[in-house]
């Protein structure tokens, strides 16, 4: 996977780990409210290696995107996962049976 010039371009950090400064955000391959599944997984998974078929060299799920959702999508899209991808999760957050976020 060739990275390709994209906005903003690319950023190094810890000496020689270089991503693009833009990502995926993969918040939005869950179902409405990001709680469920999407409507279309397919369209889900198309999305995602699209974004990486233009150069994305990052995405950020969150387990509670779903929950779970993202993750398991991004493991059906993009395993089995190209050097250039970096996968920068969220953690610490839980999401509880109508969706809502306690605490917040």
């Amino acid at each position: 996977m060739a990275a390709k010039t994209l906005p903003g371009g690319t950023f190094t950090m810890a000496g020689d780990l270089t991503v693009t400064r833009m990502g995926y955000g993969a918040m939005q391959l869950a179902g409405p409210h990001v709680f469920g599944p999407p409507a279309d997984r397919d369209a889900a998974v198309a999305v995602l290696r699209e974004a990486m078929e233009v150069g994305i060299t990052t995405s950020t799920p969150a387990d509670f995107y779903g929950p779970h959702v993202t993750n398991q999508i991004i493991r059906q899209a993009l395993y089995p996962y190209p050097d250039s991808l970096h996968i920068v999760t969220k953690v610490g957050s839980l999401r509880d049976a109508e969706g809502g976020c306690p605490g917040r």
